[in-house]
């Protein structure tokens, strides 16, 4: 048996034995390369990040085109560094599974640190603002969810600790983006150091959203005289700090126990699920899927290793732009959002398991092929039909991804303006008729349905997390299946929220259609699958 911690370059047999491709660098090097002259630091040490960021620089580190490790700075969960990280040397083992059944297992010995970066963790707090003060950095990442950047409420107004960021001491952020402000301040008291902020999370337009998040806290610091002007300027220089766009996709479920039984029985020992106090659940190992892309805007004032010898496609901002519109509007996340919604209800657990629903197949297939994909704009360095494909015959069907619509499910309110809306808008731009789409106001009107939290059977569930949950629910909680209900009347102070439907949906012409399938889903029990089968079954 081997674990994490064992000699890797000495005893590489044992590993091999254990089918473990294991680094070719010393990590003790790498580690030392980092304290003297960091180069890269990644915001958010989760599932994402051990599988794909870290092998990426693992591959950089192997090819002898990086020499310093990555310094990860969590900033939410301070069991992630302290059960995940720090007992295990800060590596994990990266558990590549293809839908053939096959297993790739690497030891990632990447990561040089890993920092708590909260104020309420005074080393940390200190040791990563002297990491912001060295020349030698030249880029940051992040992947710490959309909600990791918000600043702002429902009615978009500062939330209370981003009026206390903006009115105290840098020193004292408490938000992510008052604490990594804080950092760029240091940055800039170090002598206007450049720097690249390179948000690798999974939204649209991710590197705009990170910058004016920025630069709300740092001109609400100009104004009250925290900082001077000159700060908020060199912030806005792209030659000085810049905020590149970009589009990331690898499916990174949580660890799951099958893969810890297969990996067990393999020859690793270190096969522990870890759910700490903050529910964050991480193990000594990560498994993902083979696909994955990576595509970000070539704006690096600072330098960057040769990232695209990693797989990296280094780009200009409007082609990371078209390339993301592709994948979260139109070929992945809308089909990925519409399996949730209908796999909560009817009861799966799986995403892999409700692609043997012919029904369910249909709907991503029209969804994909029929609506999105004739007002998609190609971003040339990704086909995206050839990215549908993959994504119905390889990566959705893979059940060796334990991946589950209740994960999909959660912030649904958050990701349905974009993974619906942008398409509805193209339709309307292009004088496009809306007359025959019918996945899309069915995935509406399947929502709708969700929010009444039960089951096709008729047994309740709990919904997935969702920001507006309590906000929506009661418009449809008292409603029982098989009750004659007006539909218009009951949706649509849902349907006209501009926060979740900016775009019309009764100038598009859709409402009558999403009330038509509600009405239908909620006939009695099975009326869910029954409406799926009749609007796109055989």
């Amino acid at each position: 048996m081997v674990r994490l911690t064992d000699d890797y370059l000495q005893d590489a047999a044992a590993f091999t034995k254990a089918g473990i491709t294991v680094p070719k660098f010393d990590q003790a090097e790498v580690k030392q390369a980092a304290q003297e002259a960091p180069v890269w630091v990644h915001f958010g040490g989760g599932n994402l990040f051990r599988c794909f960021h870290a092998k990426l620089a693992q591959d950089l580190l192997d090819a002898g085109e990086l020499q310093a490790g990555v310094i990860v700075a969590e900033t939410y969960d301070d069991g992630v560094i302290e059960q995940a990280y720090k007992p295990y040397d800060n590596r994990v083992l990266q558990v590549v599974m293809d839908e053939a059944g096959n297993y790739d297992k690497t030891l990632i010995a990447s990561v040089a640190d890993a920092i708590y970066y909260n104020k309420a963790n005074t080393d940390g707090w200190s040791k990563l603002k002297g990491i912001f003060e060295k020349k030698s950095l030249q880029f940051v990442t992040m992947s710490i969810t959309e909600k990791g950047y918000a600043l702002r409420d429902v009615n978009g107004d500062l939330t209370e600790a981003a009026q206390a960021d903006i009115a105290g001491n840098p020193d004292d952020a408490r938000t992510n983006m008052g604490a990594i402000a804080r950092l760029l301040l240091a940055r800039f008291n170090a002598g206007k150091l450049p720097i690249a902020m390179v948000s690798t999370d999974n939204f649209s337009e991710n590197g705009k959203r990170f910058e004016e998040a920025i630069l709300t806290i740092a001109t609400g610091w100009e104004a009250n005289g925290t900082v001077p002007a000159e700060f908020v300027d060199y912030l806005k220089n792209p030659k000085q700090v810049s905020f590149p766009w970009s589009m990331i996709d690898r499916i990174t479920p949580n660890p799951a126990e099958s893969v810890a039984k297969i990996l067990k029985d393999s020859g690793f020992e270190d096969t522990n699920i870890i759910h700490t106090a903050k529910h964050t659940n991480i193990a000594p190992f990560g498994n993902t899927e083979v696909t994955n892309y990576l595509v970000i805007e070539d704006s690096f004032p600072n330098g960057r290793p040769a990232l695209d010898k990693a797989g990296v496609i280094l780009t200009d901002r409007d082609t990371v732009n078209d390339a993301d519109q592709m994948k979260v509007t139109a070929c992945l996340n809308p089909l990925h959002t519409g399996l949730a919604i209908f796999g909560s209800v009817l009861g799966y657990n799986s995403i892999a398991e409700e692609m043997t629903n012919p029904d369910l197949v249909a709907l991503v297939k029209q969804v994909g092929y029929n609506e999105d994909l004739p007002v998609v704009k190609d971003p040339k360095i990704i086909d995206p039909k050839h990215f549908i494909d993959e994504v119905i015959n390889k990566r959705l069907p893979n059940k060796n991804i334990p991946d589950t619509p209740q994960r999909i499910a959660s912030d649904s309110s958050q990701k349905i303006p974009i993974r619906y809306g942008v398409t509805l808008k193209h339709y309307l731009d292009e004088g496009k008729s809306t007359s025959d789409l019918k996945a899309i106001p069915l995935i509406i009107a399947g929502w709708c349905r969700f929010l009444m939290a039960v089951k096709d059977d008729g047994t309740p569930f709990t919904p997935s997390f969702d920001p507006l949950l309590d906000k929506l629910q009661p418009y449809v909680e008292n409603i029982k299946l098989g009750d004659a209900v007006d539909a218009h009347a009951v949706l649509k102070p849902i349907l006209t929220n501009k926060q979740i439907f900016p775009t019309d949906l009764e100038a598009a012409g859709l409402t009558p259609k999403i009330e038509a399938y509600f009405t239908a889903m909620i006939a009695g029990k099975g009326a869910v699958a029954k409406t799926l089968h009749e609007v796109l079954g055989d």
